[in-house]
């Protein structure tokens, strides 16, 4: 059976695995895989980026350089732009970019150019795993009609299987070996075979009965953050209406031993997860006649936050007899996290596209940023880009107002609020030690 055939490869490490799209969540799995003994090899669209890996050098924080050094110098990973090598590998995982369309719609052409470039190249023997995010169905309902078409069929010639990557950024205790890994195969074989190769790198694998519920569990994951996120903006919308410190509230909620489970307002949310996924779950679940409203008004909530900071800015520049049109506002951090330089959905874009608009001098300093673009749907107050500036005594005291949107933790915020004469904080980066004693007036979310 090709399934005891593959897992005895992967058991005696002759398999090799590659994966297609070398971002966030597959230059840390390529990587693994190569430190777990496997020969590995990183499929790339971008000359550059493959170039780069090849040169022992990384451009994802979270995997070192001197880790890809030692991996391309001892032969276990290469990175390459030609796909004809596919091959070769025994196990092609896929981990591309599924982004919304305008409509809001899943864009999944992506997934289907790799799953065209395995197709062309698909042989007896290879287990082809799913890590994209997508909605259900994706892998038994798209992928597998693609890979029969060449004549192979499932389980008699190849596996198929869904496992949703789970990569936190810039999170220290979290890394790809220590994430458990849901696992779920178009079929019994596949689940089975994809559970052994993962089980090669990571301490725990959960098996679940079919690539969908591994498909729904990721949109699971990250909706119930999502909507819980919401619940927290919305509270912090009407703290802010009634003059009641939000954080101050939600510490006293959090000593409830049980029952509740604190989550934080912040400028919105960003990243690839969050802000896309639950649209991928409400698309799949328009197509089936079920409303998702709950997932909807979270969306809508959340995606307000950015006019709310902006609110919060010219409330604080009123109350010093200031209009909006004209002053200088420093916004600290553009990064969608604390301590990555990731700006993909990040609020800090929209919340500099409003301020602009409004006639807003705009700078900003982000130690892990050093330009921004803004696309159409960030056009509204002119688009130009923007570069990092020092976070200079000067630059501080001649804002009119500074906009902590990430608090990323080499700032030294004692500082900030000894020089600027206003403070949004939307992230509550300034304790209360801090805050006592401050010359500058503090607006909280």
């Amino acid at each position: 059976m090709v399934k005891d055939e593959f897992i005895s490869a992967i058991a005696e490490k002759r398999a090799r695995v590659g994966v297609i799209g070398l971002g966030y969540v597959g230059l840390p799995l390529v990587t693994e895989f190569a430190r777990g003994g496997f020969t590995a090899i990183g499929f790339e669209v971008d000359t550059a980026k493959a170039a780069t890996i090849n040169s022992g050098e990384s451009y994802i924080g979270d995997v070192p350089s001197s880790q890809v050094k030692e991996l391309i110098d001892s032969g276990r990973l290469h990175a390459t732009t030609n796909f004809d090598e596919l091959k070769d590998c025994d196990a092609i995982i896929i981990c591309v970019p599924t982004p919304l369309r305008k409509t809001k719609e899943p864009d999944v052409s992506y997934i289907l150019a790799a799953a065209e470039a395995i197709t062309k190249r698909l042989r007896r023997g290879q287990l082809i795993i799913l890590e994209s995010t997508t909605y259900p169905g994706t892998t038994d309902e798209v992928l597998l009609p693609m890979l029969e078409e060449t004549g192979l069929k499932l389980d008699q010639d190849f596996l198929l299987a869904f496992s949703p990557e789970r990569v936190d950024p810039g999170n220290p205790e979290f890394k790809t070996h220590n994430i458990p890994k849901v696992v779920g195969g178009v079929t019994d074989d596949s689940t089975e075979a994809a559970a052994a190769l993962y089980g090669r790198i990571v301490r725990e694998v959960h098996a679940v009965s079919s690539a969908r519920v591994a498909e729904t569990a990721k949109l699971l994951e990250n909706t119930f953050r999502a909507v819980n996120i919401g619940m927290a903006n919305e509270m912090a919308r009407l703290c802010y209406a009634l003059g009641i410190d939000t954080w101050e509230v939600i510490r006293a909620a959090a000593t409830k031993p049980f029952g509740f489970m604190p989550f934080y307002p912040g400028p919105g949310i960003g990243g690839h997860c969050i802000p896309l996924d639950p649209h991928y779950l409400s698309w799949k679940a328009r197509q089936h006649g079920f409303d998702s409203r709950f997932i909807g008004l979270a969306e809508e909530v959340n995606s307000r936050m950015p006019e709310h900071v902006v609110q919060l800015v010219s409330d604080g520049l009123n109350d010093a007899r200031k209009a909006m049109n004209g002053s200088r506002i420093l916004l600290l951090g553009v990064a969608y996290k604390k301590d990555i330089d990731d700006v993909r959905e990040s609020p800090a874009l929209s919340i500099i596209d409003r301020l602009r608009s409004k006639g807003c001098d705009v700078r900003y300093h982000d130690p892990f940023v050093t330009d921004v673009t803004f696309d159409d749907a960030h056009a509204e107050g002119g688009g130009e880009p923007l570069s990092s500036v020092a976070l200079t005594e000067d630059e501080i005291s001649a804002s009119d107002c500074v906009v902590i949107v990430t608090n990323h933790s080499d700032i030294d915020y004692a500082r900030v609020i000894e020089l600027a004469s206003l403070v949004v904080d939307t992230r509550n980066a300034l304790n209360g030690d801090m805050r006592r004693g401050s010359r500058a007036r503090i607006i909280r979310l």
